[in-house]
């Protein structure tokens, strides 16, 4: 197998070449001139040639020297182009960031942040893509993702936007009709509609302070999955459910949606923007994660936030 290119070696011979000196390259280089004479003499040895002519009082360069220079000097201006590209990048917010999320959580609530992010931040581009389920951060080459409830893969980088409830709701006209649970285990005799897009969708769990939680296995008269597509049916009193805060907050407020059992509640929701893991994060990730912190802040819904 052949040996990689001496890179910092051919770096080192050409900022040499520049001082015309050891001791001022390795000075400049914050290396023992020791080294640097040393580095050169393996190269030398390496391409089997003389790359510098050595004195008691000066060094110069021979024909073959000469020849080499002009590409060394570029391999040492191309690494510091790489280097400055690199760290710009991360700090200043500018390209494009490939966001993932769920689709109900990316329709209601995140799509309507990201136009005042885009318009704070000109020089970044967001490639937004909705998934029903969550996507797989680093195969696919995204740069982060929102994801929302707990399982989160430990071997990524994860920062908590807020928490939210689950409220178990229902339309008045339902509760009319079939009357006000008084406690979770009255719930088996409503018709229920489930999210299908979840884990728990049919098995809710209900906690409340210096009680047992219960725990229940509900029957679907109508299952979908999407969270969205649900609120219709529960507007038009089809069935009860449990739904992020986020998603039903306006219903609550106008009424055309109930929270029940208000003292009994499902336990509470995180939401979190991952990274992929051992990378430090871009300057244009590091202000959407700052962005979506102070948007979510504001809202109604969103609870625990994080500085």
């Amino acid at each position: 197998m052949p040996h990689l290119p001496d890179f910092e070696a051919w770096a080192i011979f050409a900022k040499v070449a520049e001082k015309g000196s050891f001791s001022h390259a390795a000075e400049e280089l914050g290396l023992a001139k020791t080294t640097v004479s040393k580095t050169v003499t393996r190269l030398e040895e390496r391409m089997r040639t003389t790359l510098l002519h050595r004195t008691t009082r000066k060094l110069s360069l021979t024909e073959t020297g000469r020849l080499s220079l002009e590409r060394a000097m570029r391999i040492l201006a191309d690494g510091a182009a790489i280097e400055a590209d690199i760290l710009e990048e991360a700090a200043v917010p500018r390209g494009s960031i490939r966001l993932a999320s769920m689709s109900g959580f990316g329709t209601d609530a995140l799509a309507g942040a990201l136009p005042e992010f885009l318009r704070a931040y000109p020089e970044v581009r967001v490639d937004l893509t909705l998934r029903e389920s969550h996507v797989d951060l680093v195969g696919e080459g995204f740069d982060a993702a929102i994801q929302v409830g707990a399982g989160v893969d430990s071997s990524l980088r994860t920062s908590r936007l807020f928490s939210f409830r689950r409220p178990l709701l229902g339309a008045p006209a339902l509760l009319e009709a079939r009357g006000m649970p008084a406690h979770p285990s009255e719930l088996a005799r409503y018709p229920a509609v489930i999210p299908t897009h979840v884990s728990w969708g049919q098995d809710w769990v209900f906690e409340r302070e210096g009680h047992e939680a219960v725990a229940l296995r509900m029957d679907g008269c109508y299952r979908v999955n999407n969270p969205i597509a649900m609120i219709p049916a529960l507007v038009a009193g089809i069935g009860l459910a449990i739904l992020p805060e986020f998603y039903v907050w306006k219903q609550l407020e106008e009424g055309s949606l109930v929270e029940l059992l208000p003292d009994w509640r499902p336990p509470s929701g995180p939401v979190f923007l991952v990274t992929p893991p051992g990378r430090a994060r871009p300057a244009r990730v590091r202000v959407l994660l700052e962005f979506l912190r102070e948007h979510f802040a504001r809202q109604p819904w969103a609870h625990g936030i994080e500085s």
